[in-house]
């Protein structure tokens, strides 16, 4: 099979290309890619677990651990020991770091409009993406 027909080859240049055109939309926030994932995350759970985090985002403790001291630098989160579980530590947004989601709002949006895609066609993709990870993780290969 050629090049051009793999699906690898056509997701890898997507997701460069995605990367690429948002990370002026990001760098404008002052976030990287994954510090904006982690805080799409904290804005729609509002209190999270880093074991959460790590599962939702499926990365790594080694790889949270040093992004989200990053962003309570940055005073976008505070991290806490949880109550219930002290092996268990909490992640929640500041007020500066809650804020910051209305300014995010606009960044899939223009994102989208950039993408020439209807919000149909954006949904479809996303879920075919979605069912493709899915079964992908599961697979025995």
């Amino acid at each position: 099979m050629g090049l051009e027909a793999q699906l690898y080859v056509a997701l890898y240049t997507a997701s460069r290309t995605m990367n690429s055109s948002y990370r002026p939309q990001l760098a404008s926030l002052g976030l990287t890619h994954t510090q904006y994932l982690v805080m799409l995350v904290i804005w729609e759970r509002g209190v999270v677990t880093v074991g959460e985090l790590g599962d939702r985002l499926q990365l790594s403790s080694g790889t949270l651990s040093p992004l989200l001291a990053r962003l309570e630098r940055a005073g976008l989160i505070s991290r806490r020991r949880s109550v219930d579980d002290v092996r268990s530590v909490e992640v929640r947004g500041t007020r500066v770091g809650l804020r910051l989601r209305l300014e995010a709002e606009g960044v899939p949006i223009a994102i989208a409009r950039a993408s020439g895609l209807t919000r149909t066609e954006v949904a479809e993709l996303r879920d075919v993406l979605q069912m493709l990870t899915m079964r992908l993780q599961v697979a025995d290969l």
